[in-house]
């Protein structure tokens, strides 16, 4: 039985498309970011932008009430935002359509091309659902992991997904 389920969580996740083929001329585009407040720490390397924070590069979007900016002499290393919820979305290719997480908290570890959603974490492709206590997208590999809370709370990872019509 517990292959079975795994095997079903497997092929589910096969079906979400991922985001290791986001659009390759995002990485060649500016950072736009606009918020209400900015503090720089040039020694650390961090930044702290506060109110209604928005980060743009191409479709990549992340806002958040209060973001932070790791920087180093090799660019942008880890993007940490925070909010009710903090959000990030990106297209993964031209002929799909934007994938849009929500959480509480993102961590968006640039070098790894990897972003941990946590606390109340959601996907949406499409109009297909994922949700989780914890989601872990890698884009470089294509993996996504999901994590449900522990036993006591009772939060499993839940999925929706629509069935395919014949015009998609």
């Amino acid at each position: 039985m517990c292959n079975k389920l795994r095997s079903l969580f497997l092929a589910t996740l096969l079906t979400l498309p991922a985001l290791a083929q986001a659009l390759p001329e995002d990485q060649q585009k500016p950072i736009h970011i606009s918020a209400d407040h900015a503090s720089m720490n040039e020694r650390t390397g961090i930044t702290v932008y506060t109110g209604n924070v928005e980060i743009v590069q191409g479709t990549m979007v992340i806002r958040g009430a209060r973001v932070e900016l790791h920087r180093n002499d090799r660019g942008v290393q880890r993007i940490i935002s925070t909010g009710k919820p903090a959000q990030f979305q990106q297209q993964p290719s031209q002929d799909q359509p934007l994938t849009k997480a929500y959480g509480e908290r993102m961590d968006y570890r640039v070098n790894k091309q990897e972003v941990t959603i946590t606390n109340s974490a959601r996907v949406d492709q499409g109009r297909d659902t994922f949700t989780g206590e914890r989601i872990v997208y890698n884009m470089e590999k294509a993996v996504v992991n999901a994590y449900g809370s522990d036993k006591d709370s009772g939060q499993r990872v839940q999925m929706v997904i629509q069935p395919k019509t014949e015009g998609n």
